[in-house]
């Protein structure tokens, strides 16, 4: 198929779980990737493994400095894009008498804030009728113990699909966002969420129990919505969210 064919889209934290299904999935569509992620001999396995189409920078969601100069390394590629998917982001987890600043500032720097600001860097080179996808979480509309801030975060950043449809109405950018349930992903290991293996392995038993089907989610099948709202297919929408979570918010 090739839904993407002549667009340019750039990926964040595109090396791995979700960004990198999806940075396949536009390759498989027909687009010219670009994606970033933290790890320069990860970006490299990943342009191998994916071909002339995938181009890989450095870059760090945390790092202002590294958002001030993305559009350079953007333009390196390409002049302009046609999609951008902000993926790059953390899931951790903490009682809310066990929190600190500093973990509170972790979530929110990457969660929130550099999504933001990424944004803000690339709007200039975003054609008109371009098309962003943010990538935020079931979270954001279910208690969970333990996620007041990840969930925090995620609603934030939710919130944007709306607010900045609406103000980019005028070059016909479409925002939209995908919410995911449980994704079986590297960001489910116990070093990415800060906890112990047995505790990863009986939260993750709990979690499955709550899914109707029974299952985590496959980074693949968010990919195939990622494309979708990438895609001319959903021209019509903006502000929108889908969630995709096997039932769980909804039965």
């Amino acid at each position: 198929m090739s839904r993407l064919a002549h667009k340019t889209a750039v990926v964040t934290g595109g090396n791995s779980g979700i960004g990198l299904a999806t940075v396949h999935e536009y390759i498989n569509e027909g687009a010219e990737v670009i994606f970033t992620g933290r790890n320069a001999k990860t970006n490299q396995e990943v342009e191998q493994q994916l071909g002339q189409h995938a181009h890989g920078i450095v870059s760090d969601t945390a790092k202002r400095e590294d958002i001030q100069s993305l559009r350079a390394e953007v333009e390196k590629h390409a002049g302009k894009i046609d999609i951008l998917f902000i993926n790059a982001g953390i899931a951790k987890f903490s009682a809310i008498d066990q929190a600190t600043e500093a973990f509170y500032d972790e979530m929110f720097d990457i969660n929130f804030k550099g999504a933001y600001f990424t944004i803000q860097a690339l709007l200039p080179i975003i054609n008109e009728g371009g098309s962003i996808v943010l990538n935020t979480s079931i979270n954001a509309h279910i208690g969970m113990p333990g996620a007041s801030l990840y969930a925090a975060s995620k609603a934030a950043l939710l919130t944007l699909a709306k607010n900045l449809s609406a103000e980019l109405l005028p070059r016909k950018i479409r925002v939209n966002a995908i919410s995911p349930g449980p994704v079986a992903t590297p960001l489910y290991t116990p070093h990415k969420l800060g906890i112990s293996e047995d505790e990863v392995k009986q939260i993750g038993q709990g979690i499955a129990a709550q899914v109707p089907v029974g299952r985590f989610g496959t980074p693949e099948e968010i990919a195939k919505a990622a494309v979708y709202f990438a895609s001319d297919e959903s021209r019509f929408l903006l502000g929108t969210e889908l969630i995709i979570d096997g039932g769980m918010a909804t039965l």
